[in-house]
């Protein structure tokens, strides 16, 4: 037996339990607004407002522009969030302005202001397009709060699971509950009465829990401080991280399909299944699956690669979709789909925000520069962009398919068809395309990672142990 001492062993630091919880319901009220408004302001003006078919158009087609330019501001946000520097962080001071301002709005998005015409449309587009400048001014500092929270691989996919269990919680209620209560309270409020008094509802959640993450969370001092990032550098920290580009380029395919199925769910369950009221339990096999799916990921990262958790995950979305597209219209063949289709699609967005997550070091590490919120900018640019275009693609799918709120049963065979092909044909493409993206161009695995942070701390730009 040799008599040379035993390697030493590196014991991850201990998680800090009460940012992982603080930080997680966060979250809860958030995924409340944004399931809100990225599912349900299509369906509220087709279906509730009825503006005409040409308002209708122009209105879906203006949140398709908002949502674009967004995108590209929030590229800038990240870095403003970057060269901040108050007594409460980076990130604090952004969160709390941007709750207020999007809380605002969103109530505003889900009110009848009396209004027809331009004057219908240009104020539309206004009040959407502050309600997306607001959520980008909240949404960038939060998730940046992640990576800044640790620099473990297992720790972030923890604070991710727990985060995103909390995320689906908030997507759960209202997914369940909108149509019941809507129709609940539309008798003594009216139609769109019922919808502004559920906004209203939705919003005072979002503030209390993010309440809990701006009081909650303690920011550990992880990285050095550095110069601020200037607009050229800026440049410089989204181009020249290919690592990031190649992830967002795959994410907002992904996000393209998933959100175009998801979107179109409600007018699945109206037009072609015959019950909109059925939409609620699928809503709930939707949250269930991906409850699951988001409280046994740390378990199995443990056990498999990330690679092999991707590809897994991507067939059984493909199956998902297989079985839903030949089945009858009938539920248990739905949520047999559904259960397939969510169970996948937790894994993939979970691993999709370690992704963008493990790139900040990457791009510390190849650029020499950290900029966490820049780089987290991706993740609403990617969000907004997926968004944009499924909104696009079912508004016009809807249109085209020429639907009668008022007489759904009249809807032709031809219109039933190609309300199916956008949700359950399109989608799918392009998640396997983002999959092919991502197993050619990706290249952060565990190993390389492990050689980037250990570069980083030998450089001394890192001040975790």
């Amino acid at each position: 037996m040799s008599d040379a001492e035993p390697a030493a062993v590196t014991v991850p630091p201990a998680i800090d339990r009460r940012n992982l919880w603080a930080f997680g319901i966060g979250t809860v009220g958030r995924d409340m607004v944004y399931t809100l408004v990225s599912l349900y302001l299509v369906f509220f003006l087709s279906d509730v407002l009825r503006p005409p078919p040409q308002e209708f158009l122009w209105a879906s087609s203006l949140i398709l522009i908002a949502r674009l330019f967004d995108a590209v501001a929030d590229i800038v946000m990240g870095a403003i969030v970057d060269n901040t520097r108050t007594r409460w962080g980076h990130y604090k001071p952004w969160i709390a302005v941007g709750v207020v301002a999007s809380s605002i709005a969103t109530v505003l998005l889900f009110t009848d202001l009396g209004l027809t015409g331009t004057a219908f449309v240009v104020v539309f587009a206004l009040v959407y397009l502050l309600w997306s400048l607001s959520w980008t001014a909240n949404d960038i500092p939060y998730w940046s709060l992640l990576p800044a929270l640790t620099i473990d691989q297992k720790q972030r996919e923890r604070f991710g699971s727990v985060a995103k269990i909390f995320a689906t919680i908030g997507l759960f209620v209202v997914v369940v509950a909108v149509l019941p209560v809507t129709q609940a309270l539309t008798p003594s409020a009216g139609a769109t009465g019922a919808w502004t008094l559920f906004a209203i509802g939705v919003v005072a959640i979002m503030l209390c829990s993010q309440s809990v993450t701006l009081f909650g969370v303690r920011e550990p001092p992880i990285v050095v401080e550095q110069e601020r990032t200037s607009l050229r550098g800026l440049a410089r920290v989204v181009f020249g991280n290919d690592q990031l580009l190649w992830t967002a380029i795959a994410m907002v395919l992904f996000m393209t399909g998933y959100l175009t199925t998801t979107t179109f769910g409600t007018y699945y369950f109206k037009y072609v299944y015959g019950d909109e009221t059925m939409y609620s339990p699928f809503g709930a096999v939707l949250v269930a699956s991906q409850l699951v799916g988001y409280a046994i990921f740390p378990w199995v990262s443990k056990r498999y690669s990330r690679r092999t958790l991707y590809s897994f995950a991507t067939g059984l979305i493909l199956a998902g979709y297989l079985v839903f597209f030949v089945s009858p219209a009938q539920i248990a063949f739905i949520l047999v789909a559904g259960l397939l289709l969510f169970l996948g699609s937790s894994f993939i967005t979970l691993l999709m925000l370690v992704f963008l997550t493990d790139t900040i070091e990457y791009g510390q590490w190849k650029l020499g520069r950290r900029n966490g919120a820049v780089t987290f900018a991706l993740q609403p640019f990617i969000n907004k962009v997926g968004a944009a275009l499924s909104t696009e693609i079912v508004a016009v799918a809807i249109v085209i398919a020429g639907v009668n709120p008022a007489r759904p049963a009249d809807t032709s065979a031809s219109g039933l068809l190609t309300i199916k092909i956008g949700m359950l044909v399109l989608p799918p493409v392009l998640i396997v395309i983002s999959y092919l993206i991502y197993r050619a161009k990706y290249r952060i695995d565990e190993a390389f990672y492990d050689r980037i942070v250990a570069d980083l701390r030998e450089r001394g730009e890192l001040r975790a142990p």
